[in-house]
Parts: structure tokens; sequence; C-alpha cells
């Protein structure tokens, strides 16, 4: 099995794995677009797991920088593990390769979400140390429209 960087030629399999975390895709071409805008975006990287042309599996990662002390934090963005590969490693590797990305970019923290109800997915984070947070903070979510991007930006 190889890690890699994700290439717009991915585009269906990629379509196919995030139909498997229950993201339909709209179409290959949309998605290859999404791949090359993460390929053209420093602080993200989109890997996947291939073995002999088989996508196995893919992570995305994205770089925040702090504003309230020095540094970056990584976030997983998207993690998902083809049905056939599951309990393999594939997943372990994605992650570490995740982790690798974050560190090399200075990032001293990662963050992932996981839907409550991936038991399955939060044990395996757990297995790699990472802790739950709920209940030390809260996440809020809103939508944007059109009109969002109309209103004045504060000088």
């Amino acid at each position: 099995m190889r890690i890699r960087l994700a290439r717009t030629a991915d585009a269906a399999a990629v379509n196919d794995l995030l139909h498997q975390l229950g993201y339909a895709q709209v179409d290959t071409a949309t998605t290859a677009t999404r791949i090359q805008a993460w390929r053209h975006d420093p602080p993200s990287a989109a890997y996947v797991a291939e073995t002999d042309g088989d996508l196995l599996g893919l992570v995305a990662v994205h770089i925040c920088p702090f504003f309230e002390r020095t540094g970056s934090w990584g976030r997983i963005v998207a993690l998902v593990v083809a049905d056939r590969a599951r309990r393999t490693g594939v997943g372990g590797q994605l992650v570490a390769a995740a982790e690798s990305f974050a560190a090399s970019h200075g990032c001293v923290h990662m963050e992932v979400t996981s839907a409550r109800r991936r038991h399955d997915a939060h044990e395996f984070y757990r297995r790699r140390g990472y802790t739950e947070q709920a209940g030390e903070s809260s996440r809020f979510l809103r939508d944007l429209d059109e009109t969002a991007g109309r209103a004045p930006v504060p000088t």
C-alpha cells in the first residue's frame, strides 16, 4: 500500500469513498476541481491510500493558525476507508500522513470531528491518542447565503 497526494484522476474513486461515508457527490468533474483546489492550497492536503491502482481510503487535512497564541493546529476534515479495507491499518496510515503534514507545518495540536453515530470511528481515534472534547466546548454552525457576502465589512 502507498499513501500519496490525491490527483484529479482519482475523482471517481474519491466519490465512491465519500458516498460510503454518507456524502453523495454531484459529479466527478466537481470532485476533480475540488481535488485540484486542495493541491494548490498550501495549508491543505488530501492523501489517498492506494494498492495496485485501487483506492482504499482518503484523508484531507487543513492547517489553521491560532490567533490567541503562537503556532497552528491541524484539522482532519475528512477520513474514509473503503468498506472492504477497514480494520487493515489503512486508516491509521492515513491519519499518520495527516499528522505528519500538520507537524511539518508547525502544528502543535490535531483536531477531528465525528458524527455521534460513528461509534467505531470514535474508538479508532481514541486508540490513536485523541481525546473526546464533548462538554469542553460547543460547536455552532450557520449556513451562509448570497446576501451574507453583501453585508458591509467593518473597517
